[in-house]
């Protein structure tokens, strides 16, 4: 009998935030279990809301939005992107360099498709965002990881990025504020980063979807204004998080820098755009008034009262205390993301480890080397629930190390 199989292509492409761990949460819920989904960064289910402006927006497209869009999007999300950048300093941004997509998701592999060939090589942090190693390995490149130094707030390592770059390197991926780390680059870092892609000729590829969650004295600084007028950098972001609506798919990439010698990459890119027909319509006319300068979107509407800023703070805090656990308090995002002591608690493998918490404990997280972490000494917290659902869930956790500890122990 003939069987029918995936490509070759998807061999080393993963997603295990959505992988076969959530599967088995699944299960357990059909078997009348209640878990604790804390694996996905989606705002409403933890009580998050839009606020009604843009929903407002959105059901006053609804008409409008039955027709197909410009490839790239409508013409006034397009607008407010670019001015929403012009005033955040980046010079000479016009609608013409920005696209609109189904997500930052969408956009990485849509831009990914456009500009790398089979064996060139990517720069991705380890930890990173999933998709962005997926679709570099969807596309046929290489993924070359560079490591996050968890004991300088993990900032990546300049030394060590330069270090990995090759004749066959095309390109560098910065995601700041970073998921999974919850790190806000410093500007040294950012202005290091774009040095290194202006001397070896890198396109700079800067996820800034936590862009506007960033917390006590951190600041976000844009990779555009640091890759200035000579590095060509393409900057996703979109409305998903900090606005909250993240069933909405309303994200974009801005290309900046010298794009008369990227015509050529941006040409793909729109063929691309074009081959999809349109990003999702409705969800383009929150765009609009989310990034609106007059809006009254201040920091107590990108984080109401201040709560999700206490949660994060409130778990690093409880992750602390148990003992062989330690947690790089999280500055941006909306994660933690702890270290197990391997040898204390008898973890060889941290998908088994997660695996077991969710058996015993109905608690969902996800795994570092889910992440790209080379290690199984790691995993994601999601921070959104309120303050006694979290303190609930890491004592399940610390509850369930301390039944591994005593295993070890006998």
């Amino acid at each position: 009998m003939q069987t029918y199989r995936q490509s070759r292509r998807l061999r080393d492409v993963r997603y295990d935030v959505r992988g076969p761990i959530l599967t088995e949460a699944m299960r357990l819920e059909a078997e009348g279990h209640d878990v604790l989904r804390l694996n996905l960064g989606n705002m409403r289910p933890f009580g998050l809301d839009a606020r009604p402006e843009l929903m407002d927006a959105v059901a006053r497209s609804l008409e409008d939005g039955q027709a197909y869009s410009d490839s790239r999007g409508i013409p006034a999300a397009r607008e407010a992107i670019a001015d929403y950048y012009r005033r955040c300093g980046v010079r000479g941004v016009s609608p013409a360099d920005v696209f609109c997509g189904n997500g930052v998701s969408e956009l990485i592999t849509l831009v990914l498709q456009a500009m790398v060939d089979p064996g060139d090589e990517i720069l991705v942090p380890a930890p990173d965002y999933p998709t962005w190693t997926g679709a570099v390995n969807l596309t046929g490149g290489v993924p070359v990881h560079y490591l996050a130094d968890e004991a300088n707030g993990w900032n990546p390592s300049l030394e060590d990025i330069e270090s990995r770059i090759t004749p066959r390197t095309t390109a560098l991926v910065m995601i700041n504020p970073n998921n999974p780390t919850g790190a806000v680059y410093s500007e040294e870092t950012v202005r290091g980063m774009a040095a290194i892609a202006r001397r070896h000729g890198l396109v700079l590829l800067s996820d800034e979807i936590y862009e506007k969650l960033v917390f006590g004295d951190a600041a976000h600084h844009h990779a555009a204004l640091a890759a200035g007028d000579d590095v060509l950098c393409l900057t996703f972001g979109g409305l998903s998080k900090a606005y909250r609506v993240c069933g909405y798919r309303a994200g974009w990439v801005v290309a900046t820098g010298p794009l008369g010698r990227a015509a050529d990459l941006l040409e793909g890119l729109t063929l691309l755009s074009n081959m999809r027909v349109c990003p999702g319509v409705p969800g383009q006319y929150a765009i609009p008034v989310a990034l609106a300068e007059d809006s009254p979107w201040g920091p107590d509407v990108v984080d109401p009262d201040g709560r999700i800023e206490r949660q994060l703070a409130l778990t690093a805090e409880r992750l602390n205390a148990i003992p062989g656990v330690s947690c790089v308090a999280p500055r941006g995002a909306l994660y933690c993301f702890p270290r197990i002591d391997r040898e204390m608690y008898g973890i060889d493998d941290d998908e088994a480890f997660v695996l077991d918490l969710l058996r015993s404990e109905h608690v969902l997280v996800t795994h570092g080397t889910g992440f790209n972490w080379p290690d199984p000494d790691h995993f994601r917290i999601v921070c959104l629930p309120e303050a006694d659902v979290l303190e609930r869930a890491v004592g399940a956790i610390a509850r369930h190390l301390e039944s591994r500890r005593l295993a070890v122990l006998s």
